[in-house]
């Protein structure tokens, strides 16, 4: 397939660019840049092969996208949280399976490792994550525990001075180029603990999930651990129980909230010029009123999120922000998304199927977004608990 010219031209309908630092310009700037000249012209030809481009793992750490808020002396950005929002923004302006690779290795890998490991662990594994030299992975999600993590039956028994850890894990990013994943699994008390299991122990295997219709340019496989040996200084020390792997998820989230706005962008951008160039009945389509209507619709969703995402940011950065703020404007962002990928596949009526625009990749990545790190409905039940007090999920 032909490598298309990227014509992006992000919206602003309520100037927010005002509300943002130089720094967090120059950073949005720079991701956008490498977007526009390394991912739009390859990204539709992998997508269509259903093949991860693995050269993006060192150009994105390259550009620091790759623990962004993780301290300069671990290999990270130290940046703060509007910044790593932006880069987020627009990596999945560019493919959802681009921002999941990055979300993934700073979120939930590099995070956890950086918060609850040991200084030897940090040391080790954070700044060859952060050059992208090495490809990180999470591990919670089981074959029959999705939503519930806490029924988990991956566990690990101790063996003296290592544990041997057995269990399996479905729907796991970056697994099958993973040299490192950050596993969550029970100990002999029934006490959720991480270990990071790398590549090359003996039991230890990542077969990919295949066949997938969302994130096909993204790597997807399973974690299974055959009595696998675990040296115990691989355990995180500072962390016991799911508050663990659920911080994770909150960081992740955060990311989330600011990525599906991007697909959003550029879902809206290609519907608006679609509609200025494709005639029918002698004029332009965006002159009727239902094209209108939708853009006009769109456009709304878009600045609304964009001004939930920037105060949930500025919160972030204050040390403010609740997990449950940040699975609203998940939740929002994803929904919002999915209405604007199915608006603007409408506007383009049959060329909305086509890898000549980005929609329908983007329609069918956000498929899988609205899903993992939180369902939608799991979202919902978040903030209603939140605001009723009552616990809905049991």
């Amino acid at each position: 397939m032909a490598a298309k010219t990227d014509v992006f031209q992000s919206p602003d309908y309520y100037l927010l660019d005002d509300l943002l630092t130089e720094e967090q310009k120059l950073i949005r700037e720079s991701v956008r840049a490498y977007v526009r000249k390394s991912i739009s012209p390859i990204i539709e030809d992998y997508a269509q092969k259903a093949e991860f481009p693995q050269q993006i793992v060192r150009e994105l750490g390259d550009l620091g996208c790759f623990g962004p808020t993780i301290p300069v002396d671990y290999g990270g950005g130290g940046l703060d949280y509007i910044s790593y929002g932006l880069m987020m923004q627009e990596l999945e302006r560019g493919d959802s399976g681009v921002r999941s690779t990055a979300s993934v290795q700073g979120s939930l890998v590099m995070f956890p490792i950086y918060e609850y490991g040991s200084e030897e662990q940090r040391r080790k594994f954070l700044p060859r994550l952060a050059s992208g030299e090495w490809l990180g992975c999470f591990g919670l999600t089981e074959p029959d525990h999705g939503s519930d993590p806490g029924g988990m039956l991956s566990n690990f028994k101790d063996a003296g001075d290592h544990v041997i850890l057995n269990g399996s894990k479905m729907w796991i990013s970056n697994a099958p180029f993973s040299q490192v994943a950050v596993v969550w699994a029970k100990d002999e008390q029934g006490e959720v603990r991480g270990l990071i299991v790398e590549r090359g122990m003996e039991g230890f295997s990542t077969p990919t999930t295949h066949g997938k219709w969302s994130l096909r340019a993204s790597a997807t496989g399973e974690l299974v651990f055959d009595h696998v040996k675990v040296p115990k200084s691989n355990i995180l020390p500072n962390i016991k129980g799911l508050k663990g792997p659920l911080s994770c998820l909150t960081k992740a989230r955060f990311g989330i909230a600011w990525g599906v706005v991007g697909a959003a962008m550029d879902c809206y951008d290609a519907a608006l010029r679609y509609s200025k160039e494709r005639v029918q009945f002698d004029r332009p389509i965006g002159g009727f009123q239902l094209q209108q209507k939708k853009l006009a619709e769109m456009i709304t969703e878009i600045t609304k999120a964009q001004l939930l995402n920037w105060r949930l940011g500025s919160l972030m950065n204050e040390k403010r922000a609740t997990p449950a703020q940040v699975s609203m404007a998940k939740r929002n962002g994803c929904e919002i998304a999915a209405q604007i990928t199915r608006d603007a596949r409408q506007m383009l009526g049959g060329m909305g199927i086509t890898g000549e625009y980005p929609i329908m990749r983007h329609m069918m990545n956000i498929e899988s977004v609205i899903t993992y790190e939180g369902t939608h409905d799991v979202h919902l039940l978040i903030t209603g608990m939140d605001v009723t007090g009552l616990n809905a999920f049991k």
